[in-house]
C-alpha cells in the first residue's frame, strides 16, 4: 500500500513537472513572439529603382520588418520598359544570390562574373520577389503614387513608417518633402568626357557585355591637329578610354581621358565644329562593336545624339544622406544616385 501510494505520488510529482514545463516554454515562446511582433517596424521606401527595390528585399528578409510600402509617382508600364541596361558587379550579385534572386531565370548575359540586363527586366523581377513574400509580411506596392505632404497626412497616426529610405534617383525632390537638404557638393575627377547614344528599331533589345577599350589616339590632321607627335612623347598624358554598352537596339557610348594640357585634348574641349565628336563616335563604335551586330552608317547616324565637344567630369555627393526626425521618431536614409557623375554616363 505505501509502495502504490509511493508511486502515485512520484507519477503526480512528474506530470505535474512536464506541465510546468510545458506551460513554461509555451509562455516563453509566447512572450517571445509578442517581442518580436512590437519589435517589427513599419518601413516606407520611396523609389522602386534598382536600388529602392533592392532596400525592399532586404528590410522583408530582414524578418524586423511588420509592414512595408514601396511608393513610385511612375505607372508600372513606365516603370518596366525603360530601355537602359544595368551591369552588376561579383560583389553585387553574391549580395543578390544572398536575397534570393536566381540569375538563372533572368533575361541577361554574363561576362567576368559580372552580369547585363536591363533595368526593366530587373525591376520587374525584384517586383515578383516582393509579391511572393506578401504572405509572410503586410507589402504594399503603391505605384503611380507621388510621395508628397499630402500622401503623408493620410497616412494613420498607427502606420506611421519608423524608418523611410529615399532612392528617388538624383532628379527626386523627396527629400524635400521631410525637410531635408536635396543640394549637392560638386567636386573635379580631373578628367575629361563625352557621351553618345544611338536607337536602332530594327534591332532586338538583347543584354551585351559592356565593351572597353583603352589608350585610343584620333587622327585629327584634317582639323590642324597632329597626335600622332604628341603620342610617341614619353611625357604625354594616356589616350582616351572608350565604353560602348546597352542594348542592341539602345547603344551608349562614353569616352574619357585625365584632364591633361594636351594639344588634341584642348582641341576637342573647344572645337565649334559638332560634326566631329559624332564622327570620333562613329568611327570608334564600327571599330570595336560585336561581330554580330550591323556597323554605323550614314543613315543610322543621323540618329545618334552626342556630346558636342569634351566637358569636365564633375562628381557630386548629397550634402544629407542620412537624417533623423526627432518629432516623428522616424529615422531616413537617402539612398540611390546620393553619389552621381554629372552629365556622365559610366
Amino acid at each position: 500500500e505505501a509502495e502504490d501510494r509511493f508511486r502515485v505520488l512520484a507519477y503526480d510529482t512528474a506530470l505535474s513537472t512536464v506541465v510546468a514545463v510545458a506551460v513554461y516554454v509555451a509562455l516563453k515562446a509566447g512572450l517571445d513572439g509578442v517581442r518580436r511582433w512590437r519589435a517589427r517596424i513599419s518601413v516606407l521606401v520611396v523609389g522602386s529603382g534598382p536600388v529602392g527595390l533592392t532596400a525592399a528585399l532586404v528590410a522583408v528578409r530582414s524578418g524586423k520588418v511588420l509592414q512595408l510600402t514601396v511608393l513610385d509617382e511612375r505607372n508600372r508600364s513606365a516603370l518596366l520598359c525603360r530601355p537602359q541596361q544595368i551591369a552588376l558587379d561579383p560583389r553585387s550579385v553574391d549580395f543578390l544570390l544572398g536575397l534570393g534572386v536566381d540569375f538563372d531565370n533572368m533575361e541577361g548575359c554574363w561576362q567576368e562574373e559580372h552580369f547585363f540586363t536591363r533595368i526593366g527586366v530587373f525591376q520587374e523581377y525584384l517586383l515578383s520577389i516582393l509579391e511572393q513574400k506578401k504572405q509572410q509580411v503586410d507589402v504594399r506596392v503603391q505605384l503611380g503614387t507621388k510621395f508628397s505632404q499630402d500622401y503623408l497626412r493620410r497616412i494613420p497616426a498607427e502606420e506611421w513608417p519608423r524608418v523611410i529610405v529615399v532612392a528617388d534617383g538624383s532628379c527626386g525632390d523627396s527629400c524635400s518633402v521631410l525637410g531635408l537638404s536635396s543640394d549637392y557638393t560638386v567636386e573635379s575627377c580631373h578628367a575629361y568626357g563625352a557621351n553618345a547614344s544611338i536607337e536602332r528599331l530594327d534591332q532586338r533589345q538583347v543584354p551585351t557585355p559592356e565593351i572597353r577599350a583603352h589608350s585610343l589616339y584620333f587622327d585629327l590632321s584634317a582639323y590642324g591637329v597632329e597626335a600622332l607627335r604628341e603620342h610617341r612623347n614619353p611625357a604625354a598624358k594616356p589616350g582616351f578610354h572608350l565604353k560602348i554598352y546597352g542594348t542592341f537596339r539602345n547603344r551608349y557610348m562614353a569616352l574619357a581621358c585625365p584632364a591633361s594640357d594636351a594639344r588634341m585634348v584642348r582641341f576637342l574641349r573647344h572645337t565649334a565644329n559638332s560634326s566631329l565628336m559624332k564622327n570620333i563616335f562613329h568611327q570608334s563604335f564600327n571599330a570595336y562593336k560585336t561581330d554580330i551586330e550591323p556597323r554605323l552608317n550614314d543613315v543610322t547616324l543621323y540618329h545618334m545624339q552626342c556630346s558636342r565637344r569634351l566637358f569636365e567630369i564633375q562628381l557630386s555627393h548629397r550634402r544629407v544622406s542620412a537624417a533623423y526626425i526627432e518629432g516623428d521618431n522616424v529615422a531616413v536614409t537617402v539612398e540611390g544616385e546620393a553619389a552621381r557623375v554629372l552629365n556622365f554616363d559610366t
